[in-house]
């Protein structure tokens, strides 16, 4: 028998955590953070991280394990995420996976695509294009050799649109076929798919009013912390929403109030290309956070059953 496992999925700002805290607390479970961004120590307004209370309710695991300027990726998720799982297992509770970024579940449910192998030459002048020219100009090459790829590919994503021209140039052959190709493995677990949704003038509203909260809550002071601990805006995570729009504003290139504004622009398009991605897997069975929560709790329990 494959070991069970719930995964919580969705959009940010949707509500994710509070149901995987009720469900955890439910069936007797610990949660697996699936999130790109709260790997990350010293970034926790802006990436919206479980409050100490939620983490005395509840365990997590892959809550702030590694220093903003330490590389941190989905091969990287894959194996700390299956220990996770693995130890949860061993004390005989259940495992609970909750975020939004899918290429983190995919990597943990299906394995992981490598690719071909790196080229130093190619990187290095796509590295020295990108400085030269801006990132802008090979987001929009990736956008004529790959237009399937920029899907789940944000234009503030250095090292991905570089990695993907790089496969291109190296092998002729788009990132997005050879992904296809590989079509990941099976599954080795048997794994219920939550995913939340919301009508999208209510999640759009939510997000605006997040924002708001999260500069309230002192992001502001967050990100110059980072800076003043020696975390240089270049950094992947310092360029993720929230932190580079704060950064924008202590470096004087916008208001305060422009800067939230575009903050909460970036975080729509964000919440909209992950539901792109996650409307693409049959296997999800969707639900309103709040009005289908006894509907979750109980195919949950029938889960396990």
């Amino acid at each position: 028998m494959k070991p069970k496992l719930v995964i919580i999925l969705g959009p940010t700002g949707v509500g994710k955590s509070a149901v995987a805290l009720e469900v955890a607390s439910d069936i007797g479970g610990e949660i697996v953070n699936a999130d790109s961004q709260q790997v990350y120590r010293h970034m926790d307004i802006g990436t919206g991280k479980p409050t100490p209370e939620q983490r005395e309710r509840v365990a997590h695991h892959l809550i702030g394990i590694v220093d903003p300027d330490e590389e941190f990726n989905a091969a990287l998720f894959h194996g700390r995420g299956l220990k996770s799982a693995e130890q949860i297992w061993s004390r005989k509770r259940q495992v609970i996976l909750c975020g939004g970024t899918g290429l983190y579940i995919k990597a943990m449910t299906h394995g992981l695509f490598v690719g071909p192998a790196k080229n130093s030459e190619i990187r290095k002048r796509l590295e020295e294009e990108a400085g030269e020219k801006g990132l802008a100009t090979l987001y929009q090459r990736l956008k004529q050799v790959d237009p399937e790829a920029i899907r789940s590919i944000h234009p503030h994503d250095r090292h991905r649109i570089i990695r993907a021209l790089e496969v291109f140039e190296l092998t002729g052959k788009r990132m997005t076929d050879w992904q296809r190709e590989h079509g990941f493995k099976e599954s080795p677990f048997q794994a219920l798919k939550i995913g939340l949704d919301r009508e999208r003038e209510e999640l759009y509203s939510l997000i605006n009013r997040r924002c708001e909260e999260m500069v309230a809550r002192g992001l502001v002071e967050e990100v110059r912390g980072l800076v003043e601990k020696g975390y240089g805006l270049e950094l992947r995570p310092m360029q993720s929403v929230g932190y580079r729009h704060m950064a924008l504003y202590l470096s004087g290139a916008m208001s305060l109030e422009e800067a939230l504004s575009l903050m909460q622009r970036d975080t729509r398009h964000l919440a909209k290309r992950q539901l792109t991605w996650f409307r693409a897997d049959k296997e999800i069975r969707w639900f309103h956070p709040e009005r289908g929560r006894e509907e979750i709790l109980r195919v949950v329990r029938e889960f396990f059953a």
